[in-house]
């Protein structure tokens, strides 16, 4: 079974076990807006990989080994999300953007964008070089902004 398709299902199964405890097909078919028997299908493959515990018309749980995928797609979701979103990008596409990327980014890139995210939202109350960034986004003008020349900065200078 492909990766994508194991991280997929893993990560909606974690999210709706969180609400609703037992996650039944139709709730996948919903969700991933499917044919509940192709979500059958996958189910069936997921419970003979170990990946969850599935009786038909009782519904599914993540196994450890199914959850531990779940939670490490999830949070390379959530970090990928922040991280566009920081960048300006609307909410709805960035969580579209995370769900594609996920999938395909490095392990060792991934661990350089949960650091960075981590640290602009630690730098919540000193975000000029995210201030400049969306300005230069905004107008595509680089500016230089020294703490000395604060006043005449046009980002600063309008209080943003």
């Amino acid at each position: 079974m492909r990766k994508k398709t194991i991280e997929d299902y893993a990560e909606i199964i974690y999210i709706l076990q969180g609400e609703k405890g037992l996650v039944h097909t139709k709730d996948i078919a919903s969700a991933l807006e499917i044919n509940p028997a192709s979500v059958t299908e996958i189910f069936q493959k997921l419970n003979d990989e170990g990946y969850i515990n599935y009786e038909k018309y009782s519904g599914v749980t993540l196994t450890e080994k199914g959850r531990a995928i779940a939670v490490k797609t999830k949070k390379k979701h959530d970090t990928l999300k922040s991280l566009l979103i920081l960048l300006g990008v609307d909410e709805n596409i960035a969580d579209e953007d995370a769900c594609k990327i996920e999938h395909h980014v490095n392990s060792e890139t991934m661990k350089k964008l949960q650091k960075f995210v981590k640290f602009a939202k630690l730098e919540d109350g000193c975000t000029r070089w995210l201030d400049h960034f969306k300005y230069f986004d905004e107008t595509g003008k680089y500016i230089v902004c020294t703490p000395k020349d604060q006043e005449k900065c046009p980002i600063h200078a309008k209080g943003i």
